[in-house]
């Protein structure tokens, strides 16, 4: 560019960019950067054109803009491209030549040049130049290219056909302006459709007819990240970091790039030195020369850094493909770009709230209590209702309640098209959130698709939203008569309750709805349970447990009454007593009933010991009755499965109550041999859940055998164990013992 000194600079990209070339000169532009397209009445239809600082088309660009040429768009608009995602415009060339095989031209030409990885092929002729005229892989480029073009056609890319008609047309309007003083920045597959002599009706003759959607353009920022991913526009580049190193660095880039993975690997604790470095640049050199490369190239130093600094491990390694050749890098646009409106609310929310986007992903604890933390906090949740899945909620550090929230962030480019998809509903965050909430409301047909949605209200602060929703879930509630979707929707209820409570959120009307789905479940749980095939029971155990959380919720919190006097608008009741206690009552119940698949009778057996409703002695009472001989060995496996599988910690139940473990162990050696087989799977199911030092403990007291009477225990042995000490076993740790303390061994 400098030697041609070109008046006008034609970039391959959307002629409707044109209007936004100024920006690329913005101080507070910072590549990686892209230009997103978006159709105006359906925002999810979009596109990209990315560029980092190294790519040719950002550099032709700011080369223009600063010695004062002219810089065109020249490629098909992105008008005419996202109309090419509608499925009623057939590419009359799709269908005349047929799909036909699709070829990479430069990894055409890497074969040809006796090289398996076209990426190391390219980085030898392009990337890593000797000494003499730098622009002579451009020439030969073009004849490959050329020879390619003549063999293959379209290459399987019959849509080029009508790209390159339109770039012929920009190209013969700049040169009628600026005569031959013109500069084109494309791919090299383009170049021979480009210098092709063609008419202008031929060329305009091939653009007749192309479907056209209204749409708007901006610049967003970009990450590496992206660039090393084959998606949307153009391919991807498997080591932007690498690549953006050599262009930043072009005097000595081996010895800067092994000083820059120093740093890293020092970072994170790993003993590395200057003559570590020394010795890999060494060594990155001396296997170029064995290779017949002009210079390192990124295997090279690869290699290099995996045996001197990595010290031959991958995981190390790994780090430096990660934060090095990839990178983490976000660009920057800069305030006066266009966005929808919502987008600039966003903006303004994330400066104010100090949430700065970021591309590697990042934990925010946030507390509840502090307004900055509140505020961040309603605002990740509204752009989750909006389908702006910036941050995700994780576990928080225990003991913290519900003060405490934990969030995992990290800015994706694709969300700039999340938030103009999600501009519809509103033009602020706030308002969109509100709008689509109440909108999602009218539409949900199940009871628990709207406590769901009353639960997210909550949590973003959406007060407006709410009665609308309240309304939505009284109507359904009303109306929903299956057990099984209240007790679906009673958890969601609860929890909405207490972040009320924490958030300052008035909830005395949904505390009414969640007690009456309580009372409702109270009485319909019991018959509900009855007859249940083993797949429902399966899910109903995981529903009994989310209940039994909510009841023990709701029995702690004000406004869940179902018997108040208080009005639509008045103060919430004070709980009504018993609630607990009725629960207890249908827990009660499902275990004395035979009826009731042994999965639920099993868990409300262990639900019921848990909260101290039995003790110890009923609940081997529950279980004897459950294994007893005149129990099919299905149902009693079932049954064991409900009371200690899972997640409910069942393992550490069987180690501290021995009489329980001796009931199993009794029962299980007692199975016959022909049902042993069906219930071996169910019965590996459910110990398989247990961590493996729960296992160990286990297996540990069922060969030591059972506790005996002397000294330190009381009460009968329980069967299936021994009933004494055993002296000579004990003996026999003693040589071993005397060994590790370094003494004789004595007898």
């Amino acid at each position: 560019m400098e030697a041609r000194r070109p008046a006008a600079v034609l970039v391959e990209g959307p002629a409707e960019a044109d209007a936004l070339v100024a920006l690329a000169g913005d101080p507070d532009m910072r590549p990686p950067v892209a230009l997103l397209a978006h159709a105006v009445d359906d925002p999810g239809r979009a596109a990209f054109w990315p560029m980092a600082e190294f790519s040719p088309e950002w550099v032709a660009i700011r080369w223009a803009l600063d010695r004062g040429a002219a810089v065109r768009f020249i490629d098909l608009p992105a008008a005419h491209t996202l109309a090419a995602a509608d499925p009623t415009w057939r590419d009359e060339d799709d269908e005349a030549a047929g799909s036909g095989p699709r070829i990479d031209p430069v990894a055409e030409l890497a074969g040809a040049a006796g090289y398996e990885d076209p990426e190391r092929w390219w980085e030898d002729v392009v990337e890593l130049p000797g000494p003499g005229d730098p622009t002579a892989p451009f020439e030969a480029l073009a004849e490959a290219m050329g020879a390619l073009r003549e063999t293959y056609g379209h290459g399987g890319h019959p849509r080029d056909l009508v790209r390159e008609a339109y770039m012929r047309l920009q190209l013969r309007a700049a040169r009628k302006e600026f005569g031959d003083s013109v500069a084109v920045v494309c791919g090299a597959w383009h170049v021979p459709a480009l210098t092709r002599r063609t008419t202008v009706t031929a060329d305009r003759a091939l653009l007749k007819g192309l479907p056209k959607v209204k749409t708007e353009l901006t610049w967003v920022p970009w990450t590496h990240r992206r660039l090393a991913r084959r998606s949307g526009y153009g391919a991807g580049i498997d080591a932007p970091g690498w690549y953006g190193h050599l262009f930043a660095a072009p005097d000595r880039p081996v010895e800067r790039w092994m000083t820059k993975v120093a740093g890293l690997l020092r970072a994170e604790d790993h003993p590395v030195s200057s003559a570590h470095v020394i010795e890999a640049v060494r060594l990155a050199e001396t296997l170029a020369a064995l290779r017949g490369r002009p210079l390192p190239g990124l295997d090279e130093t690869t290699d290099a850094v995996r045996a001197v600094l990595c010290e031959g491990s991958d995981v190390p390694l790994g780090l430096v493909r990660d934060r090095l050749v990839v990178g983490d890098v976000l660009g920057e646009v800069p305030a006066g770009a266009p966005a929808v409106p919502l987008q600039r609310d966003l903006t303004r929310r994330q400066r104010t709230l100090r949430l700065k986007p970021e591309a590697q992903e990042r934990e925010l604890d946030l507390d509840l209590r502090k307004d900055t933390d509140g505020e961040r906090s309603r605002l990740l949740h509204r752009l989750r209702l909006l389908g702006v899945r910036w941050g995700e909620p994780a576990a928080g550090r225990a003991g913290t309640g519900t003060f405490r929230e934990t969030w995992r962030l990290r800015w994706e480019p694709e969300l700039h098209v999340r938030v103009a998809e999600a501009g519809v509903w509103g033009t602020t965050v706030e308002a969109a959130a509100t709008a689509k909430a109440e909108s999602l409301a009218l539409a949900a047909t199940a009871l628990a698709d709207v406590t769901d949605l009353a639960e997210q209200c909550l949590l973003a602060g959406l007060a407006d939203a709410l009665p609308v929703v309240m309304r939505a879930l009284a109507d359904r509630a009303a109306l929903d008569t299956d057990v099984a979707h209240l007790a679906q929707a009673l958890p969601a209820l609860a929890r909405s309750l207490r972040y009320g409570d924490v958030r300052g959120t008035g909830t005395a009307a949904l505390g009414e709805v969640a007690a009456g789905l309580a009372e409702r479940i109270c009485v319909g749980l019991p018959p509900a349970c009855a007859g249940l095939d083993t797949d429902a029971a399966a899910l109903m155990r995981d529903r009994l447990d989310a209940v039994h959380t909510a009841i023990g919720l709701l029995q702690d919190l004000p406004g869940t009454s179902p018997a108040t006097d208080a009005g639509a608008g008045g103060p919430a009741a004070a709980p009504r007593p018993g609630l607990a206690d009725r629960w207890a009552g249908v827990l009660r119940r499902l275990v004395e009933r035979d009826r009731v698949h042994g999965v639920v009778r099993g868990r409300a057996a262990r639900l019921l010991l848990d909260e101290g409703r039995v003790g110890d002695g009923e609940a081997a009472v529950f279980m004897s009755r459950a294994l007893s001989p005149g129990t099919p060995p299905a149902d009693a496996a079932a049954w064991i499965d409900g009371f200690v599988g899972g997640a409910s910690g069942g393992g550490l139940l069987l180690v501290h109550d021995e009489r329980l473990l001796g009931l199993v162990d009794a029962w299980l050696t007692g199975v016959p041999d022909g049902a042993f087989a069906d219930v071996l799977p169910l019965l590996r199911r459910t110990f398989s859940s247990y961590e493996t030092g729960v296992r160990r403990s286990i297996g540990e007291l069922v060969a030591r055998g059972p506790r005996s009477q002397g000294a330190g225990t009381s009460g009968p042995a329980v069967p299936g164990f021994a009933t004494g000490l055993d002296l000579a076993r004990a003996d026999a740790v003693l040589p071993l013992l005397h060994l590790i303390l370094g003494k004789e061994a004595s007898v």
